[in-house]
């Protein structure tokens, strides 16, 4: 007996042998049988040996009119077939109309019963068309001739179908079934190998030669025909009606492989008796007897000497050991073991048949069981399957998770051959194998018995909330209640791996209701503002009908929550007013990928829930990996806890996805087999075997029927899936058809009854007539392009039973809930419109469908069939048996998902993209299965984690995208940038190779035909390829809809893809299935690849390219040409009407001036004027006012004001506001100088509020003659204003004088002060360059000075030196000293109190809002430290005071922020003290400090100062040098474009100051918090999270015990302070102070302290450069002063060589930051707007009493002087007249007129 072996038959299809190379003989199967495919295939009557017949030998008219007559065939069979099947089953259906037309002249009933039986129900116009189409290609030829051709054509091809042994087509890959304990034949062959081909022919031959001719002949020809025994005797034997289930080639086959087996005839008699049984017997005997010669005629000759001698030895009876041939078997060390105990076994057995006699042989074989013996070994086999590759020594044994339900992992499986695959299947399972198809059959589970300790949960037990939503439900089912502690009480990952129909739903509003719970105050308030729960949803069907369940659901507790999918935007607004989002894996990808972004949004997302997580193998998968990996990547870094949960169906390797979505195995990880399923399934896999497409469709509706009649006659509803709309008419019709031919439609007729009445009254007034026809069959129909209320009418009839059987496609089981008995898939091909073929339906849909088979309540058990082709059948049976584990798609998009991480600065070097890579699906499977990634064994064992592939990956990816321009990659420090193409392609979702095509392609040049024609070649179009069915129809889709050159034409993809958008644009209509679904695809991906392309040119500044882009995404959004009139955008008004409007030209302008009843009349339709006239106020229009104000030479100022000039009405506009996007561009040199997006909000409209916009522009000279303002409407067609900036009568300011240079002095000793009490003051010894070089002039004239230096250069010492003088020269007078902000007041008046008070015995007072002291304080200090406004208003009673009288100076610090909006004062109060020195003849010394100044000879002439007095140093004399960083940033809204600025802030600290004070500059309180609690998550990925706190930890603890605000607490402790005007006093004062000397490194403030406190810092970061201004509620910039006075905080003089500022600026205005922070800026006076405040005191004072006066007042202002300068500044409308007369008399005439208006108006005021 032989050896249980591995036989030759196992090894071919196990991995034991070779476990080196998997895959390898997998595919050498499959492109084999592929290879056989394609020979059979071309074997026969095709379609193109018929075209080429009837073209050949003919002259070319002949063959046009051939070819002409073909196409019609081909129609015509398209028609009786359809096209869902593709192009192959049309070509079949034609050849077959050929074959049954080719001598027949007209349609008789045989013909159309042939067609009928084949196709089902046919149109018969098509018919007639086919036959007579048929006889005209044959007429020109010769009968005998197209006799000759079929003949010879079908004789080639029949014998695949005949049943000849060995000519089957089937026979090579349709294996037969092995059973597992049977002993396998044909193992010990050694050498010999059965030579199956020549095996096959001979028989094939023999059989011939046996049946044609039975005399003998001689040699070979004996020897063959006694071969042709074995077929001979199988056949009487199977025809006697033994073994009903096998065939006679399998049984051949099997007696084969036994005859040329070792066994001695004694042993092969025994098992063929066992085969056979006794009606073999004869047969037995004559094969037996034949047994040599049958075996010798098939062995090739050198295989037969080494067989014929062993065979004599065998015959002879002598029980020999087998003869083992040289093949290498592999064994594990068991294995081993199991063959030592074995051969143990068998020598004992020996020694006891020799030493016994037969009576002892029974017993024998009861001790030793050879079968038990197998059996072990297969579960050794079987186990080795789940051994680990490597390391074979440990023993592997399967750890048991609590919550794991998987019968699968230990049940026994049985190997068997299905479709050509082998498989293991479950035990018990039915197979049926026939000539037509193979089914497979698996029973339905019983259900998984209750556990002593499973206890269901009922609701009345729930906590209140829970009641509230889950009302109307006793209990949680089984799944529900085993989940519901760990989901409904804790805070777990959690992955759930359940059947379809489980009930994953509750589970996740279980962890919904936790989460809720979780932010429920005492009073049963729930803050809704503290969290979003996201669920995304697989298919937007899916998504609306999550949203409907868990709207109604939650309502109760005032939850909402909204649908985001691409169908359904929701605004800002109403994102933060819902709780719950339900979206799809792309969508919600976009909104994280622009959302550092909304903070609010992803930030306060608390619990994640992924429907269907075993996607991650499908294309959609790498979404969700970038998805999961953000969202942990987010949970480590900022610590926040956002809980994740996966619901999933049934998948094998369900640990590998618990990794990846760092469940906890032990906790949160459920996986509950198809036991658990609420009715259990029963699953049937039908594999048809015919490769003859027509015959193929025609056995799948045979099969189908006979399965839709097995189930109704068993009393049961059944649904049929279909996968094309008009394949849900034509299959039901089959069905009825066959059902009336085998008088069978009985069964399926409705039960009458009163409902079914009034049901079939409802159907009857249906528009649909083919659901009217086959209703009183007892069919329905049910797709996505039916009405909704025919669909709901036969949802309803099919749930009350009035349908048998309703035959619908897929969206039935997404989108309704309608269960039936049975479900039947008819078909696994589906179209594609993203590949562009057809595609295997996915195993979601197959899981989804099957979901829908048995009803709870009614059915014990639910059943689900699935009709496939042969080879698809292993497919889906490995599918539905989990046996393949699922593999991540990440590497696929690599590129793109790494460049929006860098877009969205969460990777910025390769260290964070390998960090990255660590938390997909693709790490987790690389580590688990390497080799499907490529990654061999070696380097596996070498990098176990991985870290080198993952870098390797990275800096490929890199490479790529640097080359493409997405991003800047440097790899010499590794580190990442993102560009603007990098970050628009990630918004937008483009491609890689899409912007590669786009870098190649795409400039400032191309037109509008040009556009599409680049759009087309994008790579997301890329699978659509033309077929040969659809080149007629694009034709006249491109003839009649395409009104640009559609490049590439009909036979390219991307001409396709042209003339399917342009046919989108115009509405046309198209018939093609395949070229409808091709069609909304092109829709949906051009919209946003053409708005990305508009994004590109916006950056790139080209003014008509962004134009012309932005009106093609308005074109193809509307679907409307940009030359149709505008009201076409209206859906109210007729195509008649519009018609009439565009042939009339009526444009919108006209339409506007006209009377409505002009226009009725005009268009013939008296009522319409009304309608069209709302509708033309309805479109959105404004008047534009812009006025340019130039700041230099260089830089304009343009103040745009927009008023709205519509209507508004929220069915057409929205309840928001409507999108503009605004643009400056100079068409000359074909450039945009600004572009800014805004928003009209509705309230504007209404109110008809004008909107401001400031922005500055570059002007260049000599001047352009003009420049365009832009708007442009982002939803309108039609909807733009310009207005020109004509630059004719500019007058540019003057060319400023030169700045003062700084000298090369020796510095100056303090002793040069000559005073010993001054000179104790400082603490240094020297003057620094500046203060040496205008000391003389401060401390020894009395000249009025004017200095202007950069911040940080010690001006405050410069005012200390003029006081100094006035000391020492004039000890009875006063010191004003004036600063512009009360911190900067407070700053001085804490140091001179001390210094000058205590020290020089002088009496200083502070005089602010805050503190107002006696008139005798103020009349006895020295020095009076005050705010303007205050002085102001001390000083306007001049006369009464007369200590203002006293003041012999008056230091103006920052007194550049004349312009700014405190200015005005300003320069009142130092034309006052001018005027107030002219009037008492005592000269008052003004000291005016400012930064550096453009027009410095402007305010020094204002100031009455000559050469002498002016210093205006440059900007970079500063005593520490400066470097400035500027960094721009995209981004509409503010809040998501702070937040994208904190890792750069971090980044720009580590690299200029990772141990040196930082100053961060913020621009509200809000913005401090934010800003640290960022830094503090960036910290906490570090090594050392506290590196900024330069002090123990025990003392800043004692310091934080001290401090109030909870946030400064939390982030002193990591060494970052806060400081803004909201702290306490005391809490300041800390962080000053813990900041001064250095405890903490970074310092995080509003932009108030750059003004109030003096604390350099080695870097200075500007975290933007806007704020929130109250009054007009918008964000407006910082002055540009603030921004060199928080620059200047860089640079710690003694300590740096060198200063650091970084500035992050809105990407717009980064060339305007440029410019200014290196040249100076003109100062201008802001008192024109505020003039008559001024003048009205004045007059109250007594100062001013005529109009004289009056005058005389303003030629002592700074206005005055600016006026005569830059007259086209000063803008105020009353000034307008000003360009027209510039000389000082006109100014002064212009003046006197403005006051007198002015007086009149106060004389007015006076009166009221």
């Amino acid at each position: 007996m032989s050896p249980p072996r591995l036989t030759g038959a196992l090894r071919s299809f196990s991995n034991v042998s070779k476990r080196e190379e998997p895959t390898e003989q997998l595919y050498d199967l499959k492109a084999k049988r592929i290879k056989r495919q394609e020979l059979f295939a071309r074997e026969g009557l095709t379609w193109q040996k018929i075209v080429h017949f009837c073209s050949e030998h003919q002259d070319k008219a002949k063959q046009q009119a051939a070819s002409q007559e073909l196409k019609i065939l081909i129609q015509a069979a398209k028609e009786i077939v359809g096209t869902e099947h593709g192009q192959d089953a049309i070509e079949c259906a034609a050849v077959f109309l050929f074959e049954t037309f080719q001598n027949k002249d007209h349609v008789g009933t045989e013909e159309t019963r042939a067609i009928k039986q084949m196709f089902g129900p046919f149109p018969s116009s098509a018919a007639e068309a086919s036959c007579a189409c048929v006889a005209r290609l044959i007429t020109p030829l010769d009968d005998s001739k197209v006799e000759d051709f079929i003949k010879t054509q079908r004789s080639r091809y029949h014998y695949q179908r005949g049943s000849t042994f060995g000519r089957n087509v089937n026979f090579s890959y349709d294996f037969y079934t092995l059973d597992p304990l049977e002993d396998l034949q044909g193992s010990d062959l050694g050498d010999e190998k059965v030579d199956f081909v020549n095996f096959l022919n001979n028989q094939q031959s023999g059989y011939k030669s046996a049946s044609e001719d039975n005399e003998p002949r001689s040699g070979t020809t004996l020897s063959s025909g006694d071969g042709s025994i074995l077929r001979r005797e199988v056949e009487k034997y199977l025809e006697g009606g033994n073994m009903i289930s096998s065939n006679p080639e399998e049984l051949c086959t099997s007696l084969f492989e036994m005859l040329t087996s070792h066994r001695s005839d004694d042993e092969l008699q025994n098992e063929l008796f066992e085969l056979l049984g006794p009606e073999g017997l004869e047969m037995i005997s004559t094969l037996l007897q034949s047994r040599t010669t049958i075996v010798d005629s098939f062995l090739s000759p050198n295989e037969k000497t080494g067989y014929l001698p062993d065979v004599s030895r065998k015959v002879s009876g002598e029980m020999a050991k087998p003869a083992y041939g040289c093949q290498v078997i592999i064994q594990s060390e068991k294995e081993k073991q199991m063959m030592k105990i074995y051969r143990r076994e068998e020598k004992k057995e020996k020694k006891r048949t020799k030493g016994s006699d037969d009576g002892d042989f029974s017993e024998a074989v009861l001790t030793f069981d050879p079968k038990e013996m197998r059996a072990q070994r297969e579960h050794a086999l079987l186990n080795a399957r789940y051994e680990p590759l490597l390391n074979r020594e440990r023993v592997y044994e399967r750890i048991r998770y609590p919550n794991v339900y998987d019968s699968y992992a230990e049940a026994t499986k049985a190997p068997a051959f299905v479709g050509g695959a082998r498989l293991l299947l479950p035990e018990g399972i039915h197979r049926e194998n026939n000539k037509i198809y193979e089914e497979v059959e698996i029973p339905y589970n019983e259900p998984m018995p209750v556990g002593f300790e499973e206890r269901p949960v009922y609701i009345s037990e729930l906590d209140e909330v829970g009641q509230l939503v889950f009302k109307g439900m006793e209990r949680l089912n089984r799944i529900q209640s085993l989940v519901f502690e760990t989901a409904y009480n804790t805070n777990e990952n959690l992955l759930i791996c359940a059947p379809t129909g489980a009930g994953k739903t509750n589970i996740a509003m279980l962890t919904v209701l936790h989460e809720i719970r979780q932010h429920l105050q005492p009073g049963g308030v729930i803050k809704k503002d503290e969290f979003k729960i996201v669920y995304v949803a697989p298919m937007k069907a899916l998504a609306a009908e999550m949203t409907n369940y868990f709207s109604k659901r939650l309502e109760p507790l005032g939850i909402i929550v909204k649908e985001l999918t691409g169908d359904m935007q929701l605004t800002k607004g109403e994102i933060l007013r819902t709780q719950m989002l339900v979206t799809t894996p792309e969508k919600w990808d976009v909104v994280t990928r622009k959302s550092v972004g909304d903070v609010a949004l992803s930030q306060i997302v608390r619990l994640l829930i992924l429907d269907e997580v075993h996607l991650l193998h499908e294309d959609r998968g790498p979404v969700l990996e970038s998805l999961v990996a953000r969202t942990i990547r987010q949970v480590e870094s900022t610590q926040s806890m956002i809980r994740i949960l996966g619901l999933s169906a049934t998948l094998p390797n369900y640990l590998d996805v618990a990794a990846f979505l760092h469940v906890n195995p032990y906790i949160g990880l459920f996986f509950f087999d198809s036991r658990f399923r609420p009715v259990p399934l029963g699953q049937t896999f039908v594999g048809i075997k015919t490769t003859n497409k027509i015959q193929q469709i025609h056995d799948m509706e045979d099969v189908c029927y006979s399965k839709v009649l097995q189930q109704i006659k068993a009393g049961h509803q059944v649904m049929v899936f279909v996968h094309a709309r008009n394949a849900t008419v034509r299959t039901a019709f089959g069905l009825i058809e066959m059902a009336k031919n085998r008088g069978e439609i009985r069964f399926f007729l409705p039960d009458q009854g009163p409902v079914y009445g009034q049901c079939e009254k409802q159907i009857q007034h249906s528009r649909n007539k083919q659901m009217k026809e086959m209703f009183p069959e007892g069919f329905g129909i049910h797709h996505a392009g039916m009405l909704r209320s025919d669909r709901s009418l036969m949802e309803n009839s099919f749930s009350k039973g009035h349908l048998k059987v309703l035959v619908c496609t897929a969206t039935l089981a997404w989108g309704v809930n309608l269960p039936a008995h049975a479900v039947i898939i008819k078909g696994t091909q589906i179209y594609d419109a993203k590949r562009g073929a057809f595609v295997d339906l996915g195993i979601l849909d197959v899981m989804q469908i099957f979901g829908r088979a048995g009803r709870p309540q009614f059915d014990k058990y639910g059943e689900g069939t699935i009709i496939t082709t042969h080879d698809k059948l292993s497919h889906y049976l490995t599918l539905l048996t989990q046996q393949n584990p699922i593999e991540s798609q990440f590497l696929g998009s690599l590129a793109d998902n790494l460049n929006a991480e860098i877009a969205l600065g969460t990777v910025t070097n390769v260290e964070e993209a390998v960090k990255w890579l660590s938390y997909t699906y693709l790490y987790v499977r690389m580590r688990a299965n390497p080799l499907v990634y490529g990654i061999n064994h070696k380097t596996f064992q070498m990098d176990p984690a991985l870290e080198l592939h993952r870098k390797e990956l990275v800096v490929e990816s890199g490479r790529k995208l640097d080359k493409a321009r997405m991003i800047r990659f440097d790899e010499r420090t590794c580190y990442f940038a993102s560009t603007d193409l990098g970050r628009t392609a990630s918004h937008f979702y483009i491609r890689y190779n899409t912007i590669e095509t786009f870098n190649e392609l795409f400039n400032s040049q191309k037109t509008e035909a040009d556009i599409l024609s680049i759009v087309s070649k994008a790579e997301e179009f890329d699978q659509l390829k033309v077929r040969e069915e659809e080149l007629e129809e694009l034709d006249q889709l491109l003839q009649n809809h395409c009104i640009l050159s559609a490049a590439g034409g009909v036979e390219n993809g991307y001409g396709k893809v042209n003339i399917l958008l342009q046919t989108y644009i115009g509405r046309g209509e198209v018939d093609s299935f395949s070229l409808v679904s091709d069609l909304s695809y092109v829709a949906q991906n051009a919209a946003r690849i053409v708005r990305a392309l508009f994004e590109i040119a916006l950056r790139k500044r080209w003014p008509a390219m962004t134009y012309r882009l932005l009106n093609l995404c308005k074109v193809i959004d509307r679907r409307l040409w940009g030359f149709a009139h505008p009201l076409r955008q209206f859906p109210n008004l007729s195509h008649v009407i519009l018609n009439r409007l565009e042939e009339k030209r009526l444009t919108v302008d006209k339409l506007k001036e006209m009377k409505k009843d002009e226009i009725g009349h005009m268009l013939h339709h008296v009522n319409i004027g009304l309608t069209i006239k709302h509708c033309v106020h309805q479109i959105p229009a404004f008047t534009m006012e812009a006025s340019v104000q130039p700041i230099t030479r260089t830089v304009l100022r343009v103040r745009l004001i927009i008023t709205p000039d519509f209507r508004w009405n929220d069915q057409v506009h929205g309840s928001v506001g409507e999108p503009w996007w605004l643009w400056v561009e100079d068409s000359i040199n074909d450039h945009i100088y600004h572009s800014e997006y805004f928003l009209l909000q509705k309230k504007q409209v209404v109110t008809k509020e004008p909107l401001h916009i400031v922005f500055t522009i570059p002007i260049f000279e000599p001047l352009p003659s003009q420049y365009y303002i832009k708007a442009v409407s982002d939803r309108w067609l039609g909807a733009e204003a310009v207005c020109i900036i004509n630059f004719q009568n500019l007058i540019l300011p003057e060319r400023h004088p030169p700045h003062t240079e700084l000298l090369d002095l020796q510095p100056l000793p303090v002793t040069a002060l000559g005073n010993q009490e001054f000179e104790s003051l400082y603490k240094f010894t020297h003057f620094n360059p500046i203060q040496t070089q205008i000391f003389h002039t401060l401390y020894h004239t009395d000249t009025n000075v004017l200095l202007g230096a950069p911040t940080g250069s010690g001006k405050t010492i410069a005012a200390e030196l003029a006081m100094f003088r006035v000391f020492s020269k004039y000890p009875s007078s006063k010191v004003v000293y004036i600063a512009p902000l009360k911190a900067l007041v407070r700053e001085r008046i804490e140091d001179w109190k001390i210094r000058i008070e205590e020290k020089l015995g002088k009496k200083v007072v502070e005089l602010t809002g805050d503190v107002t002291p006696d008139m005798r304080a103020i009349a006895q200090a020295d020095l009076i430290v005050t705010t303007p406004e205050k002085w102001d208003g001390v000083s306007r009673s001049w006369q009464n005071r007369s200590y203002v009288q006293k003041v012999a100076i008056l230091i103006i610090d920052e007194i550049h922020l004349l312009g700014e909006d405190r200015g005005p004062v300003l320069e009142v109060i130092v034309s006052r003290t001018n005027f107030i020195s002219s009037h008492t003849a005592k000269a008052v010394r003004v000291v005016g400090l400012s930064t550096a100044l453009a027009n410095a000879r402007d305010l020094a002439d204002w100031l009455g100062i000559q050469q002498v007095g002016l210093f205006n140093f440059r900007p970079s004399v500063r005593p520490v040098p400066l470097e400035v960083h500027i960094h721009g940033f995209p981004g509409q809204h503010y809040c998501p474009r702070m937040a994208s600025m904190n890792k750069p802030t971090f980044q720009a600290i580590r690299s200029h100051s990772p141990a040196k004070p930082v100053l961060i500059f913020v621009s509200s309180r809000r913005q401090t918090r934010l800003t640290a609690l960022d830094l503090i998550a960036y910290l906490a990925t570090e090594d050392n999270p506290k590196q900024w706190l330069h002090q123990d930890e025990r003392m800043i603890e004692d310091v934080i015990a001290t401090v109030r605000d909870s946030n400064l607490k939390l982030t002193l402790a990591f060494g970052i302070g806060m400081h803004h005007a909201g702290l306490h006093e005391r809490d300041r004062k800390t962080v000053e102070e813990l900041f001064v000397n250095c405890k903490i490194q970074v310092l995080i403030a509003t932009s108030t302290l750059a003004w109030g406190v003096n604390f350099p810092a080695h870097l200075v970061v500007v975290k933007g450069t806007e704020y929130y201004d109250g009054k007009s509620r918008r964000y407006v910039d910082y002055p540009i002063t603030d921004v060199l006075q928080m620059m200047g905080r860089a640079g710690r003089p003694q300590f740096d060589d060198q200063g650091k500022a970084v500035i992050l600026v809105h990407d717009i205005k980064k060339d305007f930051y440029k410019k200014f922070l290196y040249e100076p800026f003109p100062v201008e006076s802001s008192l024109l707007s505020v003039l008559s405040d001024h003048l009205n005191a004045e007059i109250a004072a007594g100062t001013i009493s005529s109009k004289q006066d009056a005058m005389d007042y303003i030629t002592w202002t700074y206005f005055f002087r600016r006026l005569v300068m830059n007259p086209r500044c000063i803008h105020k409308a009353g000034m307008a007249r000003l360009k027209d007369d510039c000389s000082c008399a006109g100014i002064a005439r212009q003046l006197f007129r403005f006051c007198s208006e002015l007086q009149d108006d106060q004389s007015g005021q006076s009166k009221l």
